[in-house]
């Protein structure tokens, strides 16, 4: 009975604090991408390595022009260490659940960045980098006019090594 009675206290005390979360604060944050996230994240911090560049992954906020289902989708963000550009060198990697939601998420991301309503989100010029690994995606961009450090384009050759190209 006591055991019952501290359970429903439990599951009280976790709704009233979830009811207290702000929506923007779930909706700005969909959580981690778990398993799947961290394993791609570290095949491409391995071909990133190779490159001579360090990578690891923040929980410093970072959001690029994105389609609906990838702003909700579980995510894991990855900062590559730039001294001449310390702000930027970001990719995420999108957990979908299936290889098949992963393989339409990254078409329709392809497809936005190049209309007119995803092209206006990015300076001209700019670099996409859309790689499919099993159930996830990764998504860099960089634009070579605007970035200072001479190594941004190393990131792009890297991610082009991990995974499936989407075009």
């Amino acid at each position: 009975m006591i055991r019952a009675r501290r359970a429903a206290s439990v599951a009280i005390l976790a709704v009233a604090v979830l009811g207290c979360t702000p929506p923007s604060a779930t909706l700005g944050s969909p959580g981690s991408g778990g398993d799947p996230a961290a394993a791609t994240s570290q095949l491409a911090i391995q071909a990133l390595a190779s490159a001579g560049l360090q990578a690891a992954t923040t929980t410093r906020p970072y959001r690029p022009p994105e389609t609906p289902v990838l702003i909700g989708a579980p995510r894991t963000i990855v900062q590559v260490q730039l001294p001449d550009d310390p702000d930027h060198g970001y990719f995420v990697i999108y957990a979908l659940g299936s290889a098949v939601a992963a393989e339409q998420a990254a078409v329709d991301q392809a497809a936005y960045v190049r209309s007119g309503t995803g092209g206006i989100q990015f300076p001209p010029g700019s670099h996409f980098v859309i790689r499919i690994v099993d159930t996830t995606v990764i998504f860099f961009t960089w634009a070579p006019g605007a970035s200072p450090d001479q190594r941004t384009h190393l990131i792009e050759d890297s991610l082009n090594t991990v995974g499936i190209a989407v075009p």
